[in-house]
Parts: C-alpha cells; sequence; structure tokens
C-alpha cells in the first residue's frame, strides 16, 4: 500500500457554529452518493460547567474530496439522556448504508468518577438519507460483559457475502502510571451478524498482535476488500504519556487478511506515516479509508487528536 497525502482538507475553525463549540472534527466517516461524498465527524461543544459534550455533524465533498459543499448546520445525533451510555456525547459514529435505510453505529460514551469515562456502541438509522439519525433505543447494543468488562467501543461495519462484520474496540481496563491519572488499555475485536442489530463476539479475543508491548492501545478500525485481499488501517499509541509526547503518541498500523479470519500486522506495509513538519506531525489518528469511483482514499486526523480538522490520502498503485 502507497498512499500520497493530499494535505487537511476540513479545519471546523473555517466555519461558522451554533451554541459552545470549541473545535474538533474527529474520525472522519464516508457515505458515499451518486454525485457528493458526506462526511461525518464528531465535534466537541462546552457543557457549561467547563467539561466537553461530543455531537456528530457533516460535511459534503464534491467527487474531487476537495470542494466543500455543504456543512450540516445541526447536529445529526447528540448525546443520550440522563444516565444512559451515551449522556455525554457520541464519538465516532460508523455509517453504512443497507437497502434504501442507512445503518449508524455508535460510540457513546459517558464520564465516570473513578476512571474518566465509559463507553458502549449504539445503533441508530436514518430514513432521510443521513441527514438525521433515530435511536432504536436508550440503551446500547454492544457492551461490557463478563469477558470484555470495559470500554467496548469504536464500531465499523461492513457486509461481505451477505453477512455483516463488525470490528471493534474492547478494554482489557484501567491501570495508572506514576501519579497520573489512570489510563485505558484496549485491543481490537471481531463480531458477526445476519441482520445488523444482533451481534455474536469473537468475545475478548485479541485479533491484531502487539507492536509496543502488551499495554498498547489499539482503536478505529476500518476495513476493505481491495486487489482480493482485506486491508485493515487502524490507529495505535502508548497507554500513557500519550498527550503531549510525541513519540507516545497515536500512529497508524495496517493488518491485512485473506478470510477476515486471521490477521497479519505489517506496519512496514502501511504506506503512510507522521509528516516531518506538518498538521500531522505529531500523530495520526482515527483512519477511515473507502472506495470512490476508482480510486480508494484514507481520511485520517492529525495532531491534537483531531482538533484542527482532518486530511486525505489516495491510494497509488504500483
Amino acid at each position: 500500500m502507497n498512499w500520497k497525502k493530499l494535505g487537511k482538507i476540513f479545519d471546523p475553525c473555517d466555519h461558522v457554529w451554533k451554541d459552545d463549540f470549541i473545535g474538533f472534527a474527529q474520525s472522519p466517516q464516508t457515505l458515499v452518493f451518486g454525485d457528493f461524498v458526506r462526511v461525518y465527524f464528531s465535534i466537541r461543544k462546552n457543557d457549561g460547567c467547563g467539561k466537553f459534550i461530543s455531537h456528530i455533524q457533516y460535511v459534503d465533498f464534491e467527487l474531487d474530496m476537495k470542494t466543500i459543499r455543504k456543512v450540516s448546520d445541526h447536529p445529526v445525533f447528540g448525546p443520550g439522556k440522563l444516565g444512559c451510555f451515551d449522556e455525554h456525547g457520541v464519538f465516532p459514529m460508523n455509517v453504512l448504508r443497507v437497502g434504501d435505510k442507512i445503518f449508524g453505529y455508535t460510540n457513546g460514551w459517558t464520564r465516570r468518577v473513578s476512571v474518566s469515562v465509559e463507553t458502549g456502541i449504539g445503533f441508530a438509522i436514518s430514513h432521510d438519507q443521513g441527514e438525521t439519525f433515530e435511536r432504536i433505543g436508550d440503551g446500547p447494543i454492544m457492551s461490557a460483559t463478563t469477558r470484555e468488562p470495559v470500554l467496548v467501543g469504536d464500531a465499523f461495519v461492513q457486509q461481505y457475502d451477505g453477512l455483516f462484520h463488525m470490528w471493534y474496540l474492547f478494554g482489557l481496563g484501567w491501570k495508572k502510571y506514576s501519579d497520573a491519572p489512570p489510563d485505558r488499555i484496549y485491543k481490537i475485536a471481531h463480531a458477526t451478524s445476519i441482520d445488523g442489530i444482533n451481534w455474536q463476539k469473537e468475545e475478548a479475543i485479541q485479533i491484531i498482535s502487539d507492536k509496543l508491548n502488551q499495554d498498547e492501545c489499539q482503536a478505529l478500525p476500518t476495513v476493505i476488500f481491495h486487489n482480493n485481499i482485506y486491508h485493515m488501517y487502524f490507529c495505535y499509541r502508548s497507554a500513557f504519556d500519550f498527550r503531549k509526547n510525541k513519540s507516545n503518541g497515536y500512529r497508524i498500523g495496517y493488518a491485512y487478511s485473506s478470510d477476515l479470519k486471521t490477521w497479519k500486522r505489517a506496519d512496514n506495509l502501511a504506506g503512510i506515516t507522521v509528516s516531518e513538519n506538518d498538521w500531522d506531525s505529531d500523530m495520526q489518528c482515527y483512519p477511515h479509508i473507502f472506495k470512490l469511483k476508482n480510486k480508494v482514499y484514507l481520511l485520517y486526523n492529525g495532531n491534537e487528536f483531531g482538533k484542527n480538522g482532518f486530511g486525505i490520502a489516495e491510494l497509488v498503485e504500483s
């Protein structure tokens, strides 16, 4: 895989937002139409108490993936009800066209006391071509279990041979490093479904090997079938001291498979890495791979976890 970086294509600070917008356009995820591409992302807003909540909005691009056609003036999907798993927001949301509906797989999060956050996977449906999404209920369709006790989230769903496949993260737990607050450790797993709603997990089975150490954090898997091989991109980082230490920050990882069961990690074949001095020089995170016409693109966030938007790279065939 060899990628040509085309630069940052969306900066949320270039647009006018309602309410108490405080930046970020995290985890770009596409919905391809005939004459444009919709990219959903998560923004942060001030909750009035010194903390933030996250909403999903979108930007529509022309097929050149350069020209912006429209930026949504409303949240497509927002926080859940008081006390629910997504009370404090949704980040990210993956979308999939199924017949005349759009399925939305949400990563809902809520604040905790002893640790910072807990997450679960929610489900919503759009009947208006992705302008808005409706929850099918106030609870998650996938959450913590006895074998996956914390932090189930980051769902990415594709349909192959009539079967829905979900790649998601599950938490191994929280750990304290020195005097810092506890940090979480999570890995990538796999589940299948016949209807896209009820899922059978391959529970607590880590499908991507570690590169850094056993505490490596792996997030945001995205999968595409191309040239008779399944390709997975994801991001990974150290479990601690990653927010300001460039060497411990997110990088993009890569793995491939011929059968969707066994994955071979090969970051040396990823074809993309941080820049020497640019908007993605400190980190690359939250990748999303998609096909458009006869091209393959990779969207991703850069420094500060996507505070200043997202960029794109194009696959260059050898």
